[in-house]
């Protein structure tokens, strides 16, 4: 229909909706999930830490849920203190839908490691207007060794086939709050299958603290691509890679590179 009527509301507000429950839109009820993601730079040591989660996924009345654990290993070459770490996250998430025109992202992780934060939490609240268009505002809120807190605001507009979306971040630090930038652009295949390509620049990452040298970063300039494949109807996949040219230090820079990817099966379709 969007083909034939770029503009037709009812077909927009559906596009809208997929768009923003793509990892539960398709005719999934229940579902088990496993993935893998690295993060890894060389200066001004090495650094390897990867993560390898499971768990699962159903879809109720008000939205869609998730909890798994998260089981990280943090390997460094620093000097004279070379590391090999494992320790372990609890994690859960939601996507309540609110009213027609609001919707939800929540998510608390424990861990009771030295890597991964303490506490992890996120609130995101948005609001749909006409015509494809839609805003949203949210806290991300993280324990290490002391409080920090990132705000974020967006504007997101869906147009046929994509989803576009400029959103800003404001991380609070003790120094003053400083700030960051990405701008998002998804090419949908059907109802849940996409490409996606970020890119960004600032200080707070749009992705989440996963392990507590990543407060180290002092500004960035990032892109990532991402991709949602249906390889049947029951096995989905996401894939992502991405780098970052990232200054860790006054006037120091390093290249940073990330990849992750993970399995969804429906143990049980609507």
């Amino acid at each position: 229909l969007l083909i034939r009527e770029p503009d037709n509301a009812d077909a927009l507000s559906a596009r809208r909706d997929i768009a923003l429950w793509s990892k539960d839109a398709s005719p999934i009820s229940t579902d088990i999930r496993a993935g893998y993601s690295f993060d890894t730079f060389s200066e001004p040591y090495s650094r390897f830490w990867q993560i390898f989660s499971a768990g699962g996924g159903h879809r109720f009345s008000w939205g869609p849920a998730a909890a798994g654990i998260n089981i990280g290993n943090l390997r460094t070459t620093t000097e004279p203190d070379p590391r090999n770490v494992t320790e372990v996250q609890f994690e859960a998430e939601a996507w309540p839908t609110l009213s027609d025109k609001n919707y939800a992202y929540l998510a608390y992780a424990f861990s009771p490691g030295d890597y991964f934060p303490s506490h992890r939490a996120a609130l995101e609240v948005w609001q749909v207007l006409p015509k494809g268009w839609a805003l949203s505002a949210g806290l991300n809120y993280y324990y290490f060794d002391r409080n920090i807190f990132i705000s974020c605001l967006s504007i997101e507009k869906y147009i046929s086939k994509f989803w576009f979306s400029a959103k800003g971040y404001v991380y609070f630090k003790d120094d003053g709050p400083t700030t960051s930038f990405y701008l998002n652009g998804r090419r949908y295949f059907n109802n849940t299958d996409y490409l996606q390509i970020t890119v960004g620049t600032g200080t707070a990452p749009d992705e989440p603290f996963d392990v507590q040298t990543d407060v180290e970063r002092l500004s960035a300039t990032s892109i990532r691509l991402a991709s949602y494949i249906s390889l049947s109807g029951r096995v989905k996949m996401r894939i992502g890679a991405g780098y970052s040219r990232e200054e860790y230090a006054e006037s120091l820079w390093r290249n940073r590179f990330e990849g992750n990817i993970n399995f969804i099966y429906a143990i049980k379709m609507k």
